[in-house]
């Protein structure tokens, strides 16, 4: 029987309510904090975009920003300070804001009035408070109703500002949800280098820039340019980029201040203007992909009313730069014609090293044409009978429903890959097995990722052998051991991925499973360990004469306990890339030929746990 229809079924729900209930709208998916793009951060982002703007209105040149091991955050700018008797607008009133009319603001990042009234609805604890002209008034909420107001704005000597304190809900955000200091500290890095001379102070660690978009491409690169980096700016452009010895293409993009890490129309655009420009210059046709190989750029537009491609504005939609139609293709291409032709011009022993790293790269790949069509032919072969790979029915790269689910687990040796198997969603998990250890691939050129049979297979299962366009699998989890064989599995894995593909890292795309060490049951329930704290905890619950399993391997996991282990409660830490670190150095010292000091390092580094060793 038809269920009624009648007008108690319309409802209408206040702001508050329709946030809290569709928090996805406003601020994407919610995570725990694991990935750069969870809620948390778009929270913290709204939080600080409204300091951000303060400055580039030109007032106030520092933000405070400290988040306590509770989780709590607070942001404190020193710019006007909202007006008083606007607070309880601007912190509750859906649609209200002062850049609707405000020439300066055409060009930001989200003007449709809900910045921080999403962060009020979705805190358990929100206060707003303001100071200007000797006055301060302050507001309490939790889930964006008030707790206590200040009616009257009160004495106060403290500088013109405005400050934002909360705790994320947990009634809606998943319990264990707390902030990485990695993330926010690129988040502020990031807003610096958009915002030259703005300082923006993150629990006592101060980051600033005088270079913009320079500084941000000598940090980010890690050393290794070829020639001093190219920097250009115009009105609503800014663009940053040299060349490496590497094969890669690495880009930081943004427009108006968000970071867009998947690229976008824009950087489409870059990627055309600069074989353009080149070939302008040279007067030589010269291979696009021999032009972008090893470049690492950053590029900065402007636009007015930008479009963006998902909720979390991370990759730009937008065809045009303005309402009077120029397209951001033809912005970018004229751009650049004009302007590197000039600096090159201008700086001969540049030109001189940026054409040598164009003819480097030639050569590299013709030589390694023949390298190529004999791994494709193999890859074609084994696409039949690709015993390596048990693939999933919907990709990344479709536009299918569940394609953020998508997830491909790399496993060593058979018996694992057979339990995870037969445990997967095989709609959205895929599992490629790994013969063994993989080859130590570091301070080799790419033609080893097309000699060596298991790389080349594992490159075309991703299918990013020409970039990211076509990652077939939004989640690449490594999933070995927890043993020493495991763990050097990981590294050269994790040394491959670095060497060859590390937008892949960059872009968030990369994991590490993690496996429990122990189960601990008895006949009514079963709990599943990931440390020793967790397994005293488990024994603790469960009482008398527990029966305690200590897992070796993967593959003494079986297939249905494995459904759990790569279900809903999977634990996945990202593998993340603090650019700017030192990652060579790294490499170099762990993966590289340097055998007796890094033993030296292992043998005064070493220390064993007495009570956990085996006797």
């Amino acid at each position: 029987m038809a269920a009624k229809y009648t007008e108690d079924d319309i409802k209408s729900l206040d702001w508050k309510q329709h946030i809290r209930m569709r928090p996805g709208m406003y601020i994407g998916k919610l995570g725990d904090g694991s990935h750069a793009e969870d809620g948390i951060y778009i929270l913290l982002k709204e939080a600080m975009d409204n300091s951000v703007d303060e400055f580039v209105m030109g007032h106030g040149v520092r933000i405070e920003v400290n988040i306590d091991e509770a989780g709590r955050v607070e942001v404190r700018d020193y710019g006007r300070g909202i007006p008083l008797g606007k607070l309880m607008d601007c912190a509750a009133k859906i649609n209200t804001g002062a850049k609707y009319d405000s020439e300066a603001f055409k060009k930001s990042v989200g003007l449709n009035g809900v910045g921080i009234k999403a962060v009020n609805a979705l805190s358990q604890f929100f206060e707003i408070q303001a100071w200007r002209e000797g006055k301060t008034k302050a507001i309490e909420f939790s889930k964006g109703e008030v707790v206590t107001e200040m009616k009257r704005a009160r004495a106060d000597d403290g500088p013109d500002g405005t400050r934002l304190a909360f705790d994320v809900d947990t009634s809606i955000f998943p319990e264990q949800t707390r902030f990485r200091a990695g993330f926010v500290e690129k988040m502020c890095r990031y807003y610096s280098y958009l915002n030259p001379g703005l300082e923006i102070v993150f629990n006592g660690r101060k980051f600033k820039s005088k270079n913009g978009l320079l500084d941000l491409l000598k940090e980010e690169m890690d050393g290794g340019a070829l020639y001093d980096p190219i920097h250009l700016s115009g009105k609503d452009i800014e663009i940053a980029f040299t060349h490496t010895a590497d094969s890669s293409e690495d880009y930081y993009s943004f427009v108006n201040g968000q970071n867009t890490h998947q690229g976008g129309t824009h950087l489409a655009a870059f990627r055309e203007a600069i074989v353009q420009a080149v070939r302008g210059f040279y007067k030589k046709q010269y291979n696009p992909s021999d032009i972008r190989s090893g470049i690492a750029s950053a590029i900065l537009v402007r636009i007015e009313e930008p479009v963006f491609e998902s909720q979390t504005k991370t990759k730009l939609g937008s065809m045009t730069v303005s309402p009077e139609g120029e397209t951001i293709r033809t912005f970018v291409v004229n751009f650049l014609k004009e302007h590197l032709d000039n600096y090159l011009h201008k700086n001969p022993k540049t030109a001189e090293a940026l054409q040598k790293r164009i003819l480097a790269a030639e050569r590299e790949r013709k030589e390694l044409t023949g390298v190529k069509k004999l791994a494709r032919e193999r890859a074609r072969k084994a696409k039949v009978h690709n015993k390596k790979l048990r693939d999933c029915r919907v990709h990344f790269s479709s536009k299918k429903k569940r394609r953020e689910e998508t997830t491909v687990f790399i496993t060593e040796g058979n018996s694992a890959s057979g339990s995870i198997t037969k445990s997967r969603d095989v709609e959205t998990q895929a599992v490629f097995s790994l013969r063994g250890k993989p080859l130590n691939s570091y301070a080799m050129k790419r033609k080893v990722v097309y000699e060596n049979e298991e790389f080349n297979l594992l490159q075309h299962a991703l299918d990013i052998e020409e970039g990211l366009e076509n990652l077939r699998y939004n989640k690449v989890v490594i999933a070995t051991d927890a043993d020493v064989d495991g763990m050097h599995i990981r590294l050269l894995l994790l040394t491959f991925f670095l060497q060859f593909f590390p937008e892949l890292i960059r872009n968030g795309h990369l994991y590490i499973l993690q496996t429990p060490l122990f189960r601990v049951r008895n006949k009514k329930q079963t709990i599943y360990c990931y440390s020793e704290d967790e397994r005293v905890a488990a024994m603790k619950k469960i009482g008398k004469n527990p029966e305690i399993t200590r897992f070796k391997g993967l593959g003494e996991i079986s297939a249905d306990e494995f459904a759990f282990m790569i279900g809903p409660d999977m634990r996945l830490d990202p593998v993340l890339m603090e650019e700017g670190k030192g990652v060579k150095e790294m490499l170099a010292f762990y993966m590289g030929r340097n055998t007796p000091e890094r033993q030296q390092y292992i043998i005064e580094n070493l220390r064993v746990d007495i009570d956990d060793a085996e006797v």
